[in-house]
C-alpha cells in the first residue's frame, strides 16, 4: 500500500463510522444482528412468517424482535424511528415516525426495552436497517444505529453465476 492509500484509508471512513456507530454482528438461535452506538446496544432478530405469507400472490411477511439495551451511564429516551426497507428488486421504502409501537420508552442505565413488529414485502427476501432518534435527560439529541438485517425466506431462489 503506497503512502497516499494509507492516508486515504485512515481519513475516509464510511458515514456510519463518521457518526460514531460501531457494529458487532452475532449469529445464534437463528439470526441475531446487533449494533452499539453511544453504549446503547440494538439487537434485531427477524423471523419469516410462512403462515401469513402468500407466495403465489407475491406477499411475504416477517416479524422482527428488537431489544434496545442501555449499557451506558445516562438515562435516554427513544423519540423517533427511521427504517430503510429494501426488497429483493432494490425498491427502497423509508419509514419514519415517533417512537416504536406507540411508545417512547425511557431507558435508565442497565435498562432494556423489547418489542416486536412486522414487515410485509412483495419479494421473497429483503433488508432492513435504520436509526432511532434518542434524547438524554439534558436534552441532547443523537441517533443510534439499528443493525442491517436480512429478511430471508425459503422461497428466495439463489443462483450462482
Amino acid at each position: 500500500m503506497d503512502g497516499l492509500s494509507a492516508v486515504l484509508k485512515q481519513t475516509i471512513k464510511p458515514r456510519w463510522q463518521q457518526r460514531g456507530f460501531s457494529f458487532r454482528w452475532a449469529r445464534y438461535k437463528g439470526r441475531m444482528y446487533s449494533a452499539i452506538s453511544r453504549q446503547i446496544e440494538v439487537t434485531a432478530q427477524p423471523q419469516f412468517l410462512e403462515g401469513q405469507s402468500m407466495p403465489a400472490e407475491d406477499k411475504f411477511v416477517w416479524s422482527y424482535t428488537i431489544t434496545i439495551a442501555n449499557k451506558g451511564f445516562e438515562t435516554v429516551k427513544l423519540l423517533t424511528r427511521h427504517w430503510i426497507i429494501t426488497d429483493a428488486t432494490g425498491h427502497r421504502q423509508d419509514v419514519r415516525g415517533p417512537g416504536v409501537i406507540g411508545e417512547q420508552p425511557v431507558l435508565r442505565p442497565n435498562d432494556s426495552f423489547t418489542y416486536s413488529s412486522g414487515c410485509p414485502l412483495p419479494t421473497p427476501s429483503g433488508l432492513m436497517v435504520g436509526t432511532y432518534g434518542m434524547m438524554t435527560e439534558k436534552g441532547e439529541h443523537f441517533d443510534i444505529a439499528i443493525p442491517a438485517f436480512s429478511l430471508d425466506s425459503p422461497f428466495d431462489k439463489h443462483s450462482v453465476n
